[in-house]
C-alpha cells in the first residue's frame, strides 16, 4: 500500500472525538452539516477518495457503485448492517466492504427492553397525561397496564442481540422462546433458559410478546406479512429494534387499528423516515426515531471499528469487520 494519508470522505457527522481521531490519522473530508448526501454528492466522494465512510442512510447501490472512481478500494460503513450497500457489485468492481458488528449489542437490547415494558405499561399515555396538565392524582382503575413477569417472549433472530435480549428478559422473570434460521447449541440455550421453535408460525401464534431481532435480508422481508401477523393473539404485542422492513407495516397498521394486535414499539420502519400517518393516531403504538444504538459509548465504539477497518487495510491487511456476501 501507498505509504501517503488515505483520502476518506465521510458522510454524515461523526461523535467528535472521532472525526478528531480521523484527522490525525486520514486525508479526510467532513460534512459540515448533518443533513444526508444527494445523490450526485455520493457520486463525487466515490470518484475522488480511497475510502468512503457512508451510514445506514445512505443508499450504496450498483448505479452508485458503478460510478466509482478507480481510487476507491474500501467502502467501510458507520454501522453493522450493511442491507443499504450492495456488497456484490463492490466485491465485483474489487472494492472492500467493512462494518461495525458487536458494538451495540447491548445498547438495542436495552432499548428493546425499554419498548416492551413501554408498550405493556403504557408509558407514553402517562406520559402525555402529566405533560398535558391532566393528571387529578392516583386512580384504582387509571392506565392499568400488564404485568410482563410470566409472559412469554418469542425472539425473531437469536444472534448477538437477540441473546442479550434473552438475558434481560430472564431477569423479568419471562419465559423466553426463539426462532432461528439454525437452532443454538444446548448448553446456550441452558444458559439462557430459551425453548427452540422450528416453526416460525406455531411460536407466533403462542406468544404474549414478540421482538423481532433478525436483519434485513431478502429471505427476512416482510416474514412478518400479514398472514403471520394474523397468527398473534389479541391481547400480544410485537416490537421491533432490527429493520423496519421485516415487518409488512401496512399490514401491521391495519390490525392495530382493528384491535387484532393489543399494541406495538418500534424503533425502526419499513420505509425509513417515512412513517405510515396512521401509526401516529394510536394510543397503543410506541413510535421511537431509530434510537436503539444512540448512546455516546456506541456510537464511539462505531467509530474506532471504522478507523481500525480503514488503517489495517492501508496497512496491507484484511480489515477485521471485512462483509463477505456468505454473511449476509
Amino acid at each position: 500500500m501507498p505509504s501517503q494519508r488515505l483520502s476518506v470522505v465521510v458522510t454524515r457527522r461523526l461523535p467528535e472525538p472521532v472525526e478528531r481521531r480521523m484527522r490525525e490519522l486520514f486525508d479526510v473530508r467532513l460534512r459540515e452539516d448533518d443533513g444526508p448526501m444527494t445523490r450526485d454528492e455520493l457520486v463525487a466522494a466515490m470518484q475522488e477518495a480511497d475510502v468512503l465512510v457512508p451510514v445506514i442512510t445512505d443508499r450504496i447501490d450498483a448505479g452508485l457503485i458503478g460510478q466509482a472512481g478507480e481510487r476507491l478500494k474500501l467502502i467501510a460503513n458507520y454501522g453493522a448492517g450493511v442491507d443499504h450497500i450492495d456488497v456484490e457489485t463492490a466485491r465485483e468492481r474489487g472494492i472492500l466492504v467493512s462494518n461495525t458488528p458487536g458494538v451495540l449489542t447491548e445498547d438495542t437490547a436495552d432499548m428493546t427492553m425499554a419498548l416492551i415494558l413501554a408498550v405493556t405499561r403504557r408509558l407514553p399515555e402517562g406520559l402525555a397525561v402529566m405533560q398535558s396538565g391532566d393528571w387529578h392524582g392516583w386512580s384504582p382503575t387509571a392506565l392499568l397496564g400488564g404485568r410482563i413477569a410470566g409472559r412469554r417472549l418469542g425472539i425473531l433472530g437469536m444472534g448477538r442481540i437477540g441473546q442479550a435480549v434473552a438475558r434481560r428478559a430472564a431477569a423479568f422473570g419471562m419465559q423466553v422462546h426463539y426462532h432461528n434460521r439454525r437452532r443454538l447449541r444446548p448448553e446456550i440455550e441452558e444458559a439462557l433458559g430459551a425453548t427452540w421453535w422450528e416453526s416460525l408460525d406455531q411460536m407466533v401464534a403462542r406468544m404474549d410478546v414478540l421482538s423481532i431481532n433478525c436483519p434485513h435480508t431478502p429471505a427476512t422481508f416482510h416474514l412478518m406479512n400479514a398472514r403471520r401477523l394474523k397468527l398473534m393473539k389479541p391481547e400480544a404485542v410485537i416490537v421491533n429494534t432490527s429493520r423496519g422492513e421485516v415487518i409488512d407495516e401496512n399490514a401491521l397498521t391495519r390490525m392495530l387499528r382493528a384491535g387484532e394486535i393489543a399494541g406495538a414499539g418500534l424503533d425502526v420502519y419499513e420505509r425509513g423516515a417515512e412513517i405510515n400517518p396512521r401509526l401516529r393516531e394510536l394510543p397503543n403504538v410506541v413510535l421511537l426515531p431509530h434510537m436503539g444504538s444512540a448512546t455516546v459509548e456506541g456510537r464511539l465504539e462505531m467509530g474506532e471499528k471504522v478507523i481500525i477497518n480503514i488503517k489495517t487495510y492501508h496497512d496491507g491487511h484484511r480489515p477485521p469487520d471485512l462483509v463477505v456476501p456468505a454473511m449476509l
